[in-house]
Formats: structure tokens, sequence, C-alpha cells
């Protein structure tokens, strides 16, 4: 709980969506750190924005609870390429499908591959997100409010819908949502929207496929360390970013790395519908 960097942090910026080395403090997915157990032996999964942050650390510990992966980005080609490595340095298979999952064509694509090169799907996490920071509803674009909520839920109907017919009971499917959820910074006025709107596609979704034997969960985040911090928040706000919650701390990713672990994994065979908070110590309603 007290081992991670404390804000301030340096002043840095990137440019959208940002790249996990040009971060200062480098953001720990759990490289050294996580330990597998064999909980996800066997199973396939689609991990959407799979390259950097939450997706990173998420990738990294299926591949050592046991499981192949298909990681799902947009272009951010040497971070995928780095966790490629990573995934395949434990004996995993892991293809990599870069593209824009705002398309429902390219959605339908990042599914039929998962299933042609892994051999079918048991786990899908909705990870990947698009947010940017305005003060004022008028400097919100037309453009920027579609954009985020293409990237951010319609891409989670487009990838669900393909990927259900392929999934057998036991299946899992694990939405990352966000305190913003239910405590939206009006600043992130489209991103939080968005947000609420996934955790009742979470709750929905649960009880339609509970029939098929298939689970619908969601991890709802904190503050995380990830590069979408310093490229999309300013800077003032990245220098302090945690600072707000009871750790007075920003989360890294390896941290919510049990939890998307725990709602794939088989035993956990009663949760569906749940949101599970990852918060710092902040609570979540």
């Amino acid at each position: 709980m007290t081992e991670y960097p404390k804000p301030p942090f340096p002043s840095q910026q990137q440019p959208m969506p940002g790249s996990t080395g040009a971060m200062n403090p480098r953001p720990d997915h759990g490289e050294e750190s996580y330990k597998g157990a064999g909980r996800l032996s066997g199973r396939k999964a689609i991990i959407t924005g799979g390259d950097s942050g939450i997706g990173r650390a998420v990738a990294i510990a299926y591949a050592r609870e046991g499981a192949d992966l298909a990681i799902a980005y947009l272009n951010e080609d040497e971070d995928a390429a780095e966790v490629k490595a990573l995934v395949e340095r434990e004996g995993r298979k892991v293809i990599l499908i870069p593209g824009d999952i705002s398309r429902p064509d390219h959605c339908r694509a990042v599914v039929q591959r998962a299933v042609a090169e892994l051999g079918g799907i048991d786990v899908l996490v909705n990870n990947a997100a698009h947010q940017a920071s305005f003060k004022d509803i008028a400097d919100i674009s037309d453009e920027e409010w579609q954009r985020t909520f293409e990237v951010n839920i319609h891409a989670m109907f487009y990838l669900t819908k393909a990927a259900v017919p392929h999934m057998q009971p036991g299946a899992a499917i694990v939405n990352t949502a966000s305190v913003n959820s239910d405590m939206p910074n009006p600043t992130l006025l489209a991103y939080a929207t968005t947000k609420g709107a996934i955790q009742n596609f979470t709750g929905g979704l649960a009880q339609m496929l509970a029939a098929k034997g298939i689970r619908v969960n969601a991890v709802a985040p904190g503050p995380i360390w990830t590069p979408l911090i310093p490229s999309t928040m300013p800077e003032d706000s990245v220098k302090n970013f945690g600072k707000q919650v009871p750790m007075q701390r920003a989360g890294q990713p390896a941290e919510l790395a049990t939890a998307y672990v725990m709602l794939a994994d088989p035993l956990s065979s009663y949760t569906s519908g749940a949101t599970l908070a990852v918060t710092g110590g902040k609570p979540f309603i």
C-alpha cells in the first residue's frame, strides 16, 4: 500500500493516446511482481486496449494464469510488441490486432481472428477507452462527443454481440467502468457519461446472458497511472494525480490485475452483474 510513488509527479504531457515508455515514473504492470497460479489455464481471452495501462497488466496476469490472448489496440505498435514478448515469455500464444474498435466491422474482425487463431473465446475484456478533458461544454465538439461514445460503449456492444455466439457456458465478460460511473468528474463529461452507460450495459447484459451460462461483470478503477493520464489531462492534474483518494496516490495497473483475474476465474461462478471497485480507499456506491 505504501511502496508505490505518490504525487507530485514530474511535469509531463504527451500526445494522445500516449506511450508507456515516456511516462515518469514508469507504471508497474506486474512485470516482476505478478505470480500466476493456473487460475485461467487453457482459457482464451480477448483484451481490448491490451497494449498499455490496465490492459497490459491484465494481459500479463492472464498469461501467467495460463490463458492465450488476442490483444486489440489502436496503433501503439511499440507498446503492443512489449506485451507480446512478455506473454510469449510465459509460453502462451498471443496475437496482436491493431485497428480502430469504433468501427463495427473491425470489432467483428477482432472476434473472427481470435476464434480462428486461438480456437475460441472464453473471456472478453472490454477495456479500451478514449477520454479528453474540457472545462466548458461549449469546448466539446460534436466529433469528440461521438468519438468517446464510439470507442467506450458502442465498441463494447459490437464486440460482445460478435463474441457471444462463440462463448460456451462458463465464459466471462469483464468491462472496464470507472468511479466516474457514479461520481462524474465534470471536466470528463463525455467520458464519465459513457462510463455510466457501461455500468448499465453490464447490469443488463448479465441478466440477458445468465441463461447462456455467461457471466458479465465490471471493474471500476479509481485514479490509475496509465498513458491516458499525461496524454489527456492538464499538466497540474497530472502532477497531482491520485492525491484526492485516501491512499493519497495513484493506483498502478498491476494493482487491478487480480480483480480482472477473479472475475474471469471459473471459480467465481456465482459472481455476475457486479462491479468491483478498485479506488484506493474512496467509497464507491
